[in-house]
């Protein structure tokens, strides 16, 4: 859909223009972010299995979507049947998800999640080569030093001790690139389809891939009366709010600044460690977290400054 207050950088073709970036698409790209890490806690709190979670994320996140469309009246655009761009898009989304929790049965958590957070830093990479979204000297420093201040998080440590480590790297490598994709898939999504429909089809697609995996599970999809308010509010914070936001900021913001904004996820997670499982943080990894804050806010900042060149696809 086109947004005339923010022009779209996923047109088809256009002629080039220039606009500064709306502190709103920023904003988004941080609620996103933020309400994907609580996704975690509610994982711990209710200590179901990761594939149930995640079924029931997707699912009930397609559902939250589905009664804002109706409000909104934008449920019109459902009468189209998604495009092979949108539900490729949907697929990647479960697939990430997958892989990110095998990642964490087979290797720490630690490693898993730095893994995994390279896909923001290859997705500009790949922008920058095929998209035309061309990586100053300056950005391409700043990505560099929030993949450095996330190191600090993770203490400089990256254990592969024995096979299991290397198959869950592998895993890790795996949800990286599937992240990486869904994320360029969002920027190539045409500017005549309403991101908001997108983000229902997506979740749609992606709660249909997961299910059989959830029922495989020896305990199925089954759940405690007492877990239920949780797992609706999987559905409405990071399934259904962050999703629509993530994807709403995807469209927005040049790849390299929306991944840079991505990192405020882990250190969300690292917040909520401490504030409410009691997980200190050590000197040199609150100096990460400051690392990546900083970097974000310098990226944006150098966004809603300089003009820059809406992307085409040629």
């Amino acid at each position: 859909m086109n947004h005339p207050s923010t022009p779209s950088l996923t047109l088809s073709s256009a002629h080039p223009t220039t606009s500064a970036i709306a502190p709103s698409s920023l904003i988004l790209a941080v609620v996103a972010a933020v309400g994907m890490a609580t996704i975690g806690v509610i994982s711990r709190i209710t200590e179901l299995n990761a594939e149930s979670i995640t079924f029931y994320r997707l699912s009930l996140g397609a559902a939250f979507l589905l009664i804002y469309l109706v409000l909104t009246k934008r449920h019109v655009m459902l009468k189209t049947l998604p495009g092979r761009h949108v539900v490729i898009s949907g697929v990647l989304l479960a697939a990430f998800i997958l892989f990110y929790v095998q990642a964490m049965n087979y290797t720490q958590m630690a490693n898993a999640i730095l893994m995994v957070y390279l896909a923001p830093i290859f997705a500009a990479i790949v922008a920058h080569l095929l998209f035309s979204e061309r990586l100053t000297l300056t950005q391409v420093g700043l990505i560099g030093l929030a993949l450095f201040g996330f190191a600090m998080m993770q203490e400089f440590r990256l254990n592969l001790d024995n096979r299991q480590d290397v198959i869950g790297m592998g895993f890790g490598l795996a949800a990286m690139f599937a992240y990486s994709g869904f994320i360029l898939m969002n920027r190539r999504l045409p500017s005549r389809l309403d991101d908001r429909a997108c983000a229902f089809w997506q979740l749609l697609v992606g709660a249909l891939v997961i299910l059989p995996f959830a029922l495989w599970q020896p305990e199925g999809l089954t759940a405690a009366a007492w877990q239920w308010p949780w797992l609706l509010v999987a559905g409405f914070v990071p399934g259904f709010l962050a999703l629509l936001c993530a994807v709403m900021a995807i469209s927005r913001l040049p790849t390299a600044l929306y991944g840079t904004l991505a990192y405020c996820e882990p250190v969300a997670v690292v917040i909520f460690g401490w504030s409410l499982f009691g997980e200190a943080l050590s000197p040199l990894q609150l100096s990460g977290c400051a690392l990546i804050i900083a970097c974000g806010i310098a990226q944006a900042w150098m966004g809603g400054r300089r003009p820059r060149p809406l992307a085409t696809t040629g």
